[in-house]
């Protein structure tokens, strides 16, 4: 803090300020916030090193230059009815005649009045004027002032847009000090009574702030300190000059000092906030969406497993059909009146084929291939409803305007994992093909139908997989009668022998009926994981990335709650220990 020796408890008070700022500066960087409100927090910090700034702000022709005059006692400021002020001017004090120095982006002058060895006054251009820079000029210095000047005129006192640039003076913490200008121009006391009460009950109103209210006017100060008591006593100077330069004593000023650069952080804090909060509004959005999808992708799972096992029982019906027609067959078959026909093993086989085996490849066959045409299509619906919903997240907050570079940046990347998504989905529905599909999963289902039996054919279809390995099995079986005549009469005549293999043949078929379903209720269960399984790969990144950013803010924003409460907390000491 320039020029000043600081007592211990005010120095560790600036110590603690420089810190939390800081950490501030840290999180800002983290997460960022508008290019301005980061050059507001560290100009704020870096002010605290500088003199006690006292900003002198209002609309143009309201008579700032002249109100700086009469304070200083002198003309070290051009003063005129069209806006004069067109840059940052930086008055601070030096012996001798005043000086201008116009080098860089702030006009510096120098004067000799006595007021500006302990602080530096700066006027800024008028707002509400046709150049617009010159405005943003002025809100763009307002971050650095320790004590704001708000200066209106008293022939139009608080308009709309002096209450709009007041307001933003009020969300970056400054105190504020209303000055009613030219008041010179009213017919009496009671006018100048009832213009201030306007604009300070305005004030209350409007911004919920009660700043001091000063009706003064500079151009008769200036005319009292030309030696016209009269004038002096009229422009009510003496009170303003009072309270800025004789109770804004030296503690105050400290205090103040130190208070500034709170409220910007603060400022920047909640502008950080709001963003936060907006990203993770979006990001909510987007988690509901995400699962919905999830919901999505089990409802069709649940679905498809439970219609799948009434499709399932038609095809296990099929089989326990022929099941049941093999055990008959060999009922029939295994008896002393069959004789000469156990003897020949060619015409048993055709019997079994003809009679137990029958069309029912054929009939598998197609009942598989309903299923495959049904879990294609289920697939396909499945993909549509997923596509609808990624291209509704596209036009959801697609325009929406985010302030910083950073919230930007969440912005597009959010938007690119998106637009991919929708892409990727479209691209599914799109290039569908459902023969391909179908010819695909059927071919695996024959597949695993083949590896599962365990036999050596050259067949191509599920039904002639089945065929060769039923024929097989009934060959297995009455091979058990080719030993010899004598062996097939034993087999006739010993009735535990004919039971035993009774029993091995309807083992074998039952084997037969339960391998074939599991197989193909394996198959067809994998496939259904791997429908759902391609539909999580494809939103894994967008998945990804709001996990990620979400958990990230939930972090930034207990940082953020952390860093303000430690704020109030220095805040409230500043009060509390520099309050005179």
């Amino acid at each position: 803090m320039a020029a000043r020796i600081l007592t211990d408890a005010q120095q560790a008070l600036l110590d603690e300020e420089r810190r939390l700022l800081g950490d501030a500066r840290v999180l800002v960087a983290r997460l960022g916030v508008s290019a301005d409100e980061e050059a507001a927090l560290a100009d704020a910090a870096a002010q605290l090193d500088g003199f006690f700034l006292l900003v002198v702000v209002g609309e143009f022709n309201s008579g700032k230059s002249a109100l700086i005059n009469a304070l200083l006692h002198e003309n070290v400021l051009a003063e005129g009815v069209t806006p004069t002020t067109a840059q940052v001017t930086l008055v601070r004090h030096r012996e001798g005649p005043a000086n201008l120095d116009r080098g860089g982006t702030i006009l510096h002058v120098q004067a000799s009045s006595l007021v500006l060895r302990d602080l530096h006054i700066v006027d800024t251009p008028g707002t509400n004027a046709i150049l617009r820079e010159h405005e943003v000029l002025t809100s763009r210095f307002v971050p650095r002032s320790d004590l704001v000047l708000f200066v209106t005129s008293a022939d139009r006192p608080f308009t709309e847009t002096e209450r709009a640039f007041l307001q933003t003076i009020r969300d970056w913490g400054k105190r504020v000090v209303v000055v009613v200008n030219k008041i010179d121009i009213l017919e009496s006391d009671a006018d100048v009574a009832r213009v201030a009460r306007f604009v300070d009950d305005g004030v209350r109103t409007l911004l919920g702030i009660a700043p001091p209210v000063f009706p003064v006017s500079a151009r008769l100060a200036r005319r009292g300190h030309a030696g016209d008591a009269a004038a002096w006593t009229a422009s009510r100077l003496d009170a303003l000059e009072r309270y800025v330069f004789d109770t804004l004593d030296q503690a105050e000023r400290v205090r103040l000092k130190l208070l500034s650069p709170l409220g910007v952080a603060d400022r920047v804090a909640v502008s950080l906030f709001v963003e936060i909060e907006a990203r993770l509004s979006v990001l909510e959005d987007d988690r509901r969406a995400l699962e919905d999808v999830e919901r999505q992708n089990a409802a069709y799972a649940f679905d498809m497993a439970r219609d799948f096992d009434f499709r399932m029982a038609d095809v296990e019906k099929l089989l326990l059909e022929m099941e049941q027609r093999g055990h008959t067959f060999f009922d029939e078959t295994l008896r002393l009146g069959r004789v000469v026909d156990l003897l020949n093993r060619s015409r048993i086989e055709q019997g079994f084929a003809e009679t137990v085996v029958a069309d029912t490849p054929k009939r598998i066959e197609r009942k598989v291939s309903e299923i495959v045409d049904w879990l294609v299509d289920a697939e396909f619906r499945h993909w549509q409803a997923v596509s609808s919903h990624v291209a509704k997240r596209q036009q959801t907050h697609g325009d929406r305007i985010l302030g910083s570079e950073a919230a930007r940046r969440f912005h597009q990347e959010r938007s690119r994992l998106v637009e991919s998504l929708a892409r990727q989905s479209e691209q599914v529905v799109r290039t569908f093909d459902h023969a391909h599909e179908a010819r695909t999963m059927a071919g695996k289902a024959r597949s695993a139908v083949a590896a599962s039996a365990a036999v050596e054919v050259g067949a191509v279809g599920l039904g002639a997989v089945l065929a060769a390995v039923t024929t097989t099995a009934a060959a297995d079986v009455t091979g058990l009668a080719m030993a010899g005549v004598l062996a097939i009469l034993g087999f006739l005549v010993i009735p535990d022998r004919r039971r035993r293999a009774k029993k091995d043949m309807r083992d074998k078929v039952t084997a037969l009926r339960v391998m074939l379903a599991k197989t193909l209720r394996t198959e067809f269960e994998d496939e259904l994981k791997r429908s759902a399984g391609r539909v999580g790969e494809t939103i894994e990144p967008y998945s990804r990335f709001v996990r990620a950013e979400h958990d990230r803010l939930i972090s930034a924003r207990a940082s953020l709650e952390s860093l303000r409460a430690a704020l109030d907390g220095l805040r409230g000491r500043i009060v509390g220990q520099l309050a005179r």
